[in-house]
């Protein structure tokens, strides 16, 4: 009888990564389209427009204005509302150009129709807030959350809280579909945040207040990065320990190409009613897939359905055509397995997060690793939702952000396994994406601002990806899953703060990406201070940790990493599995330590 001492036996017989788990990576990848729409949305429908103060009387001219001229000759249409606008509205130089306010106009009795040479300031130099609601330039939106809910003024920051209760969904919703995945499966979960996500995102277009939308903006965020964790975890699930870097670097692949499509819709869809409607229904086709998709196998040999696993690793041999390899008694080897693990479990302490903090080497590690991906998931949100600053055109600019995403992470393989490494690879990419930020805090031009802006956003996401990878060989085995899971959940704090940290735009112009530049910069130096682990074997134990020198890993001892076998490779638990968009679920203890690592969005998990 054929002994499998671990799970990943299994996949050494019938493929690591084969047709069968090539195809399922392709399919669940679907998922993350609609899933990168529902999370970058927000730079198009809280978009803020050009506003100001509404004259009564003039109102129905200017109706008339977005009527007769908005679909047909955009100049025509500035050129109509900008007249009632200079002729009411206080101004003031900035920056060598004339600028209008936005929360008052002059406290006047105003004509009932405007005629042209007619200015309040002639009049008056009293002003008064706005009383009469205001007038928006429609010219690139017609409707956004901004113009519906006036978010304007002494409301202006409401539409960037929205965003940070997203992203705070997206905390609440890492933790949520772990629990309902370990008990229901992930399979269930996965079809279960797509329904939910669909139903919410479309009741959320039926808004009639701002806490209404922004109550099921939070709720989106909970089951829009569920679908993002489960399509991750379906995957890694069923690839050998070897491989799992490719769906590791095709999910925010395919990230980048949901937001592109994104930036596409968004040109010819300018209400934000009819842009989240659409993006609800592109969910719907991934319920085709329900008939399509496998349960983890790893999952059911967890729960003791032993002949279910059986089908579906018979169904992915024949499907690599190597269903000749399989042991003719596979469910009786897996039984066995699982018993061995469990008595493990039995007789192992659980490893929390707070054993990251009680010793002094992995104390320090992980106090820099949180930096590090805080620092991250806060530059990457931050640029990635401040595209409409960064550029004349909101849709070409946000494209373009989004198609940097697709060269940067492609150029994370060749990176890490050059002479530069993990860590002197992601301080460079710090370094140069703290530069580009503040470098456009400080430029005019809107061209040089947008190349040098996605430059930035070109390094913070390769970083971003590299950091993951560099993570899950940092901690030792027994603290990895912890580890990486503490690490990225606490990168959520970076992406709530993210859109907060744009409105400080507000009170010096370009103020947040100083600061981007800086914690960049500090960054770059942080990760220097952390051991190489290209080519050296991961740390097993606490006391390998504690056991060296905190900026070299020779002392290992231990044959380089590409010299290492797959057996050894699979004692070591080397599983490097990452994207840009979020928090690590672990879905799944097997023997000697390893573990399946699944992401669940930067966007990104």
């Amino acid at each position: 009888m054929t002994t499998i001492r671990a799970f990943d036996d299994i996949l050494g017989l019938i493929g690591e990564m084969g047709p069968a788990q090539i195809k399922l990576m392709l399919l669940v990848c679907l998922s993350c389209l609609p899933e990168a729409m529902y999370s970058m949305m927000a730079v198009f429908i809280t978009a803020d427009t050009g506003y100001w103060c509404s004259v009564e009387e003039w109102q129905p001219d200017v109706d008339d204005c977005y009527t007769e001229y908005r679909d047909d000759d955009i100049d025509a249409y500035l050129g109509c509302i900008h007249k009632y606008r200079n002729s009411s509205i206080p101004r003031y130089v900035e920056d060598g150009d004339i600028a209008y306010e936005h929360c008052t106009k002059y406290d006047t009795d105003y004509p009932a129709s405007w005629y042209e040479g007619y200015y309040a300031s002639n009049y008056t130099s009293e002003v008064v807030r706005c009383d009469k609601g205001w007038v928006y330039d429609r010219s690139q939106y017609k409707a956004t959350v901004v113009t519906e809910f006036d978010l304007v003024c002494d409301d202006q920051y409401l539409a960037e809280i929205s965003q940070s209760l997203f992203y705070a969904g997206y905390l609440v919703g890492s933790f949520l579909s772990g629990s309902i995945a370990d008990l229901i499966g992930r399979y269930k979960t996965f079809f279960l945040a797509i329904t939910l996500d669909f139903v919410f995102g479309l009741t959320m277009s039926f808004a009639t207040s701002y806490w209404f939308f922004a109550t099921f903006r939070f709720l989106c965020g909970v089951f829009n990065i569920s679908i993002y964790l489960m399509s991750f975890v379906i995957v890694t699930e069923l690839v050998g320990p070897s491989k799992r870097v490719y769906p590791g670097i095709a999910v925010p692949l395919s990230f980048s190409v949901g937001s592109m499509i994104l930036g596409m819709f968004a040109y010819f869809i300018r209400d934000w009613r009819n842009l989240q409607r659409i993006s609800s229904l592109c969910l719907i086709p991934l319920l085709l897939l329900i008939p399509v998709l496998p349960e983890s196998a790893r999952w059911l040999m967890a729960n003791g359905k032993f002949d279910e696993a059986e089908k579906i690793l018979i169904k992915t041999a024949k499907g690599n055509k190597k269903e000749d390899k399989l042991p003719k008694d596979l469910a009786e080897n897996l039984r066995q397995q699982e018993e061995i693990s469990e008595e493990k479990k039995r007789n192992t302490r659980p490893v929390t997060a707070i054993d990251l903090f009680r010793t002094t080497r992995l104390r320090k590690r992980t106090l820099m690793l949180l930096i590090l991906w805080f620092v991250n998931s806060l530059i990457y949100f931050g640029l990635s939702l401040n595209t409409a600053a960064l550029g004349d055109n909101d849709y070409v600019t946000f494209f373009i952000s989004a198609a940097v995403e697709f060269p940067a992470n492609l150029l994370v393989i060749p990176l890490i396994q050059s002479p530069s490494g993990r860590r002197y690879s992601e301080s460079g990419l710090l370094l140069t994406a703290g530069i580009a930020c503040f470098t456009t805090a400080f430029i005019d031009d809107s061209t040089a601002v947008t190349v040098i802006a996605m430059t930035g956003k070109f390094c913070i996401t390769a970083s971003y990806t590299i950091l993951y990878i560099y993570t899950l060989e940092i901690f030792p085995t027994t603290h990895r899953a912890v580890g990486m899971g503490t690490c990225s959940t606490f990168s959520r704090l970076g992406s709530i703060l993210a859109p907060l940290m744009i409105v400080l735009g507000d009170v010096f112009d370009g103020l947040h990406l100083i600061i981007f530049g800086a914690l960049s910069a500090i960054a770059a130096l942080i990760i220097l201070l952390l051991p190489e682990t290209k080519g050296k074997p991961l740390s097993e134990t606490i006391e390998d940790v504690e056991g060296t020198n905190t900026l070299d890993m020779k002392e290992f001892g231990a044959p380089k990493k590409e010299d290492v076998s797959y057996e050894e490779e699979e004692e070591e638990g080397i599983q490097t599995g990452a994207t840009p968009e979020g928090d690590v679920k672990i879905t799944g203890g097997q023997e000697n330590g390893g573990y399946v690592i699944g992401v669940d969005q930067r966007n990104v998990i």
